[in-house]
C-alpha cells in the first residue's frame, strides 16, 4: 500500500508555533501577506528578513508533538511506501523522526541564493546579509515560497499522488491550491482518500472519510490501525 500524506499548519498549531499574528491580524503594522510575496522583498527586504528571522528563531521554543512522532513511526515502517509532504515551513516533521520530508513550500532553516540559485541550509538571520556559502555574493534570501511563486517539486508531488492506494490530508484547511487540489486528483487515479482535521475544512466533502479532532490525538491512533492491519490492507 503506497500512501500519500499532506500536511498544513493545524499539525504544526497544537506545538505552539507562533502565528506571528497580533488580533487584527497584522505584523507590527503590516499585513502578514505583506511580506510574503517578491514584491514585498524588492520594496522592503530588511522587513521581510526580519519577520522570518523572528520565524526561524522560534523554532527553538516549540518540539514536535504526538502528530509529527507518529509519523516518524510510520516511515520507518513503510519507508518509500510513504511520501509525506507539507505545507509547513518548521523543522518539526524532521525532529518528530520523518527523515524524507517534501517541503513544497520551502522551509525556515534554509536559505536561498538569488545570485547562483544555491540552497544551503540556515539556521542564524539573514537581515545583515551575508555571503552566500557558495558563490560568495550577498543575496541571501529565506528559501521560502512566497505567494505568486511556484511551490516546490510539484512534478514529483503529482507522481506520487497517482500512484497512491490512499491520500491523507492532516491539518489543512482546503483552501489553498494547489494543494486543496490532490484530494481530488488523487481520487480520480483511484487513492481512497481520508481527512483528519480539527474541523471540517472546505475540502471535507471531497474525501472518502473525514475524522475530526486534535491532530495529537487522531494521528497516532490513524497510524496504529495502519501498523495493526498490515500494510496491504485498506485502512
Amino acid at each position: 500500500m503506497h500512501i500519500v500524506v499532506l500536511t498544513g499548519a493545524g499539525i504544526s498549531a497544537e506545538s505552539g508555533v507562533p502565528t506571528f499574528r497580533d488580533a487584527d491580524g497584522l505584523w507590527e503594522g503590516h499585513h502578514v501577506e505583506d511580506v510574503a510575496t517578491p514584491e514585498a522583498y524588492e520594496a522592503q527586504p530588511t522587513m521581510v528578513q526580519e519577520f522570518y528571522d523572528a520565524r526561524r528563531a522560534a523554532l527553538a521554543t516549540v518540539e514536535p508533538n504526538p502528530a509529527h512522532q507518529a509519523l516518524g513511526r510510520l516511515e520507518q515502517e513503510l519507508g518509500d511506501d510513504l511520501f509525506l509532504v507539507t505545507q509547513n515551513i518548521d523543522d518539526l516533521h524532521e525532529r518528530g523522526g520523518s527523515t524524507r520530508v517534501h517541503h513544497m513550500h520551502g522551509e525556515l532553516r534554509s536559505a536561498l541564493c538569488r545570485a547562483c540559485h544555491a540552497r544551503v541550509e540556515w539556521t542564524g538571520t539573514l537581515v545583515d546579509y551575508p555571503p552566500c556559502p557558495r558563490c560568495g555574493i550577498t543575496e541571501l534570501r529565506p528559501d521560502v515560497v512566497w505567494f505568486g511563486e511556484i511551490p516546490y517539486g510539484m512534478d514529483e508531488i503529482m507522481v506520487e499522488l497517482q500512484r497512491a492506494d490512499l491520500f491523507v490530508s492532516i491539518g489543512t484547511s482546503g483552501a489553498v491550491y494547489p494543494a486543496a487540489g490532490f484530494v481530488q486528483f488523487a481520487a480520480r487515479h483511484g487513492a481512497r482518500t481520508l481527512e483528519l482535521n480539527l474541523v471540517p475544512s472546505e475540502g471535507t466533502p471531497f474525501f472518502t472519510e473525514a475524522r475530526h479532532g486534535p491532530a495529537g490525538v487522531l494521528v497516532p491512533a490513524w497510524v496504529d490501525e495502519v501498523l495493526g492491519s498490515g500494510l496491504d490492507a485498506p485502512v
